[in-house]
């Protein structure tokens, strides 16, 4: 696929065949195998195969025993429910921010209006791979914004999104190929812009697998094969010091926990013990009002 992102298809490859499974799935995503280049769509194809998945699944554990694979079905299923918990909340706009291949915009049965915010090389590639019937059928504004270069807000409001209007803002799989500085101005452009009570999810890396402070099993071998793709991890985050990180930000932490969590709230009921990172964590953060910043 042009100009994509070797970890987005692989996130994707993992989302095909989550939808693949026949028993005890956590999602359906079935535009996953659109997002695929032609030979990780072959994969998901015979997946259908139960023989053919389960051999794949072990593979790709085996490979990377750190848990890319389950970890990123588990955070999908969970921010998810993230989003769905935030409409019932009262957010009406869904924006799925750097939205590479997240669908959300068309799977979940919302009442929203929906932004997809992404360079606009990488939206033009999306844009090719999702059928029109159904960008139409949910309206999905897209927002084309070089984060690098463009300002989140005047781009947000220039495709329609309206601030006074509470808001559920996805932010997945982005941060940790970022600095420091753009983590910055993207959090205190959102809480300036976002309504009081909107919500944030957004993914990150515990630091200590950056720095070298603590050890996490599987961690070293995840962080080298993403370098080798030419996609390094760059940025992360103190689990310990999220709160107040945030609170300087305008924002209030609602929930924080890892990707192995996460598999004991989804997987574990199902009898699925399959390998997840205690490093890779998904949080929620809320937009104060203007006397709580």
């Amino acid at each position: 696929m042009e100009g994509s992102s070797r970890t987005a298809e692989h996130v994707a490859l993992f989302r095909a065949l989550e939808t693949r499974r026949r028993n005890g799935r956590l999602f359906a995503d079935p535009l996953a195998e659109r997002m695929l280049p032609w030979r990780y769509r072959a994969f998901a194809v015979l997946s259908r195969l139960p023989a053919v998945h389960r051999g794949l699944v072990r593979y790709l554990d085996g490979r990377w025993p750190g848990g890319p694979r389950a970890s990123a079905v588990v955070r999908t299923r969970l921010i998810d429910d993230h989003v769905t918990d935030a409409v019932a909340a009262g957010a009406a706009q869904l924006v799925l921010l750097g939205a590479g291949f997240d669908n959300r915009a068309y799977r979940l049965p919302l009442d929203v209006r929906r932004f997809e915010v992404d360079h606009p090389a990488t939206q033009a590639t999306k844009r090719r791979r999702v059928p029109p019937r159904l960008v139409a059928a949910n309206a999905v504004r897209f927002v084309p914004a070089d984060l690098a270069r463009d300002d989140l807000a005047t781009a947000l409001r220039g495709g329609g999104f309206d601030p006074a209007r509470p808001a559920v803002v996805v932010w997945e799989g982005v941060t940790n190929y970022l600095t420091a500085t753009a983590v910055d101005a993207t959090l205190r452009a959102l809480a300036g812009l976002l309504a009081p009570g909107s919500r944030l999810v957004f993914t990150y890396v515990d630091r200590a697998v950056l720095d070298g402070t603590a050890a996490h099993a599987g961690a070293d071998g995840w962080r080298r094969a993403v370098g080798r793709y030419g996609e390094p991890w760059t940025f992360g985050l103190d689990p310990a010091e999220l709160a107040a990180y945030l609170a300087e930000r305008g924002l209030s932490l609602r929930d924080d926990r890892s990707t192995r969590d996460a598999a004991e709230r989804y997987l574990a009921p199902l009898g699925r013990d399959e390998p997840t990172a205690a490093f890779y964590r998904v949080a929620v953060a809320e937009v104060r009002g203007a006397e709580g910043r």
